[in-house]
């Protein structure tokens, strides 16, 4: 569906979580990811209290409906009586402050004076506080995008949550050695107008992050929180999306989602539909007999078949809103949310699954429905159903007004699922357990001495300083193996273009190729290079050199294995000189450019024994001289 963004008046902006490399933030222990059985488990329930403001927060009072019990795996080497909530936090981690700061000044923000820790609600489970720790620790910082300027409000540095192992109906089951770990996270204003340039301007930030050296790598480390909205639509917080590629996804089947919610609200007020009263209605009766497994397996667990009549919404559950995605889902989410229910069937989409035509009669009569009207029905437990419907019907009179404001969870096809409504303000109040952290214009003085380059001026002094390309200038100037290139270079008197290449291309083709790359360490680099600084190795026997260094042998092993001593030159003269003389008839056809099929002849026999651009220049020479 071809969108004009610019009518709808879409709005996004996002916010950037990355993890830093030290230890948590309100302890000592280390922000490493445990995946061992766990030596201890605590099974604990959160509530809702009221904020400073004499508030509970909606998000809050929304979790707390779901009844959920939560389950802590511990691992006493990298959790401690902090992150279970037994035992007040410690001082903020200062080595955690000093990288946000740098971070904050690369990205041109205004450091804060004090940096005050506050408590955030949530009551998920995923803290077992029921709250976050979070501090601002810079506003109003900058930067440019296509020539545009975006905003960049607030840095914070809070804790990491917890990670969701596993789900039931009664428990969540989360790990708590991820619970701590310092988080910075970057929110942009809502300066995107479009789906592709937030990509841009989120891969911009996270190169900005790794020139300070001191973030983590990896699945997990880097999450992106996407806030979409068009004019007459609402704001929606979609959580998790890790993948740089899913957030132009995800923002046109947002925005699409939302086009569509709003044409449901239009067709709704054509037909003149109320809003549901929400008569929920017990019709085991209509399926005592039914093909249906799903249905049968309920009723003979001891459960039902409950329904409620939608009326005037005949034709609108089945209504697809994105891909794979319909108003049914929408409905079928907020009942799995509250319910803790399965799913539902709704008589746009039946007779099927099991259920047959005289049975969705039979349905309608008893319910009442009439031919505009449309049926949902979930089989289970009484309690658990009548939640389940209950959350229905509270979804489709949110349908009457259009748009409801919503946190979701972003899906690896880039599609969304409602998770909660979007919190507001009463989630914020004070930390009063932990002083706070003073920010000298001294300390800030001293950060800014020691700033590390922005990776577009690496780029440049790249491309500038060793004559590298632009495409890997960039690649380079972004890569954790910045500094190991320029130690190279500094000791080695090799090509900085072979040196560059080896470390981004080469291991980067030998990973793909499924080569354990990490048995190649910076030593066994170090003496490669060593070995083609002196001579003893021709550049072209890189990658296979390393390919067997990757297998498990030493260098001098893999050397000797493959046999790539360098040639000595009289004799590679000697080979050139002899293809020369074998294809002769070839040369005089085709001229010069028999050069191109002749090359590889020749590197065939040399067994990459000796530099290529030298066998080309020898080869050349020959075949003039041939010519001649």
């Amino acid at each position: 569906m071809k969108l004009d963004y610019e009518e709808l008046g879409l709005k996004v902006g996002f916010e950037i979580h990355q993890e830093l490399d030290t230890n948590k933030l309100f302890c000592e222990c280390p922000s490493i990811l445990k995946d061992e059985d766990p030596q201890v488990t605590v099974d604990r329930e959160l509530r809702p209290t009221e904020s400073e403001l004499g508030e509970i927060d909606r998000a809050a009072l929304a979790e707390e409906a779901k009844s959920k019990k939560f389950r802590y795996e511990v691992h006493p080497d990298s959790v401690c009586l902090v992150e279970l909530d037994e035992e007040p936090p410690h001082l903020v981690n200062e080595e955690a402050i000093e990288i946000a700061l740098e971070a904050s000044l690369l990205l041109d923000a205004n450091p804060a004076d004090e940096a005050h820790v506050m408590r955030k609600t949530v009551i998920d489970g995923s803290n077992t506080a029921g709250f976050q720790r979070t501090i601002l620790i810079a506003t109003d910082g900058v930067m440019k995008i296509n020539g545009n300027e975006i905003s960049l409000p607030t840095i914070c540095l809070e804790e990491d949550a917890a990670r969701k192992i596993d789900e039931t109906s009664e428990y969540v089951t989360y790990r708590l050695d991820r619970l701590g770990i310092p988080l910075l996270e970057i929110a942009t204003g809502p300066d995107f107008n479009d789906p592709e340039t937030p990509v841009k301007a989120a891969e911009k930030i996270g190169k900005m992050l790794r020139a300070t050296g001191n973030v983590k790598r990896g699945i997990g480390t880097i999450r992106q929180d996407v806030n979409v909205s068009i004019e007459k639509g609402a704001r929606q917080e979609i959580k998790g999306v890790q993948e740089l590629s899913l957030i132009k996804t995800v923002i046109e089947r947002e925005a699409q989602r939302q086009v569509k919610l709003l044409e449901i609200k239009e067709e709704l007020e054509k037909r003149n539909a109320s809003k549901v009263e929400g008569k929920i209605v017990d019709v085991t009766n209509v399926f005592s007999n039914t093909d249906s497994k799903i249905l049968d397996k309920a009723i003979s667990n001891g459960g039902g078949v409950f329904a409620v009549k939608l009326e005037g919404l005949s034709g609108l559950l089945g209504k697809e809103l994105i891909p794979d995605h319909r108003f049914g889902t929408e409905l079928s989410d907020y009942a799995k949310v509250y319910g803790k229910v399965d799913g539902i069937f709704h008589t746009d989409e039946l007779p099927s699954y099991g259920i047959t035509e005289e049975e969705v009669n039979r349905l309608e009569d008893e319910v009442g429905a009439l031919e505009d009207d449309a049926v949902v029905i979930i089989a289970d437990n009484e309690n658990k159903s009548r939640k389940g419907l209950e959350a229905v019907i509270d979804r489709v009179n949110k349908a009457f007004d259009g748009v409801p404001e919503e946190t979701r969870r972003a899906l690896s096809n880039g599609n969304t699922q409602y998770m909660r409504p979007l919190p507001g303000s009463a989630r914020m109040y004070v930390e009063t357990d932990v002083p706070p952290v003073k920010v000298t214009e001294d300390r800030i003085r001293e950060i800014r001495k020691e700033l590390p380059e922005r990776p577009s001026e690496k780029k440049q002094r790249y491309e500038k300083e060793f004559n590298l390309s632009e495409e890997l200038a960039k690649q380079l100037s972004i890569s954790d193996k910045a500094s190991f290139f320029e130690e190279i270079i500094e000791e080695y008197n090799v090509d900085p273009t072979l040196v560059a290449s080896t470390l981004e291309q080469t291991l980067a083709q030998l990973e793909r190729e499924n080569v354990p790359v990490e048995n190649i360490t910076n030593d066994s680099l170090r003496e490669v290079f060593g070995l083609i600084e002196k001579g003893e190795i021709s550049k072209d026997a890189v990658l296979q050199l390393l390919e067997e260094v990757g297998k498990g042998f030493d260098v001098k092993e893999a050397v000797e294995k493959l046999g790539i001593s360098k040639m000595e030159e009289d004799k590679v003269s000697k080979i050139v000189s002899e293809v020369v003389e074998e294809k002769e008839d070839l040369i005089l056809e085709r001229g010069e450019t028999a050069i191109n099929a002749l090359m590889g002849v020749v590197m065939q026999k040399i067994g990459g024994k000796a530099d290529g651009k030298k066998v080309h220049k020898l080869l050349e020479k020959k075949i003039k001289e041939k010519l001649n």
